[in-house]
């Protein structure tokens, strides 16, 4: 009986999320994946993902659903309660940045994995798409709700991502160690967020951008 074509294909998506997370995205071989995947057909990652950036792109494919469903369920929540204190929306928005990738510490099936993959794409993101490109993407919709509690220099200071990028080093750092009870980690993740988004713009970080901003125009 021929090998079912299903089980082919999540044994090479496994093999690559723990190969691309341990050695890097681009010091892993093709061949390699392969054969992690216990393959004797070299060519079957071509024949079901066609290269590398296929194969990455099916590794984020199997865990964005659950992510993108819960933040939007958090984001629902947030949105139902209506007006909120400033700092209870920022702690509220940052819990919903944080805690849907936060799960994925307990996830056995490559969630690991697939958090040291993300803070690597997070510094690379021309290579492939993330995760967040779309306006029916959940971190879009996150974006919306958390600048009206930025001042327009904090936005134009890309406040926000500086808040995401945070979020995917300190998960890919916590999920590259052993396992552990995470909800210590994770409450407190979301506090140093929640203090990202609040920082206020010194005068000379304010000054400086205008400074930027001039030379730019004068270009």
């Amino acid at each position: 009986m021929p090998p079912d074509p299903r089980t082919t294909a999540a044994r090479l998506v496994a093999a690559a999320e723990h190969l691309f997370a341990e050695r890097g995205i681009d010091a892993v071989s093709l061949r390699e994946i392969t054969v992690a995947a216990g393959q004797r057909n070299t060519t079957a990652l071509q024949y079901h993902f066609g290269d590398r950036d296929g194969v990455l792109r099916a590794v984020l494919a199997k865990h964005e659903p659950e992510i993108e469903a819960r933040r939007h369920q958090l984001l629902d929540e947030y949105q139902a309660r209506g007006a909120l204190p400033a700092g209870e929306a920022r702690r509220t928005l940052a819990a919903a940045l944080v805690r849907p990738m936060a799960a994925k510490l307990a996830d056995p099936d490559g969630g690991r994995a697939y958090l040291r993959i993300m803070e690597q794409l997070v510094h690379r993101s021309g290579r492939v798409p993330l995760p967040d490109a779309g306006p029916a993407r959940s971190i879009h919709r996150w974006r919306e709700l958390v600048a009206p509690l930025l001042s327009p220099v904090a936005v134009r200071l890309h406040q926000r991502f500086t808040a995401i990028r945070l979020t995917y080093v300190e998960l890919a750092r916590r999920a590259g160690g052993p396992a552990k009870d995470d909800r210590l980690f994770t409450s407190h993740l979301v506090d140093v967020v929640s203090a990202v988004l609040a920082t206020e713009v010194s005068d000379e970080t304010a000054r400086l951008l205008e400074e930027r901003a001039e030379r730019r125009r004068g270009a």
